[in-house]
């Protein structure tokens, strides 16, 4: 899946970002993990959405991650 694989490439550049708080990329890492996943079905996309859905909220994020993340969202939803 060529979709899937731009959303993990997404997601690194997230946490490559040295003003990306630390709780972010290890949810992010957790997302990044379930999607690199061959097996990955529908289910674990969905948990993997509900992880970068729920660190969206973050107060302490950038617009700019925060757009990141909703694109991620928005690309893995497209997904299912």
């Amino acid at each position: 899946m060529g979709g899937k694989q731009e959303v993990v490439e997404l997601l690194a550049s997230i946490i490559n970002d040295r003003g990306v708080p630390k709780n972010v990329k290890s949810s992010v890492e957790e997302a990044m993990k379930i999607l690199k996943n061959p097996q990955a079905n529908n289910v674990k996309i969905a948990e993997a959405v509900s992880i970068l859905d729920e660190i969206g909220t973050d107060p302490n994020l950038s617009v700019y991650t925060r757009t990141l993340l909703w694109d991620a969202v928005s690309k893995l939803e497209s997904l299912k």
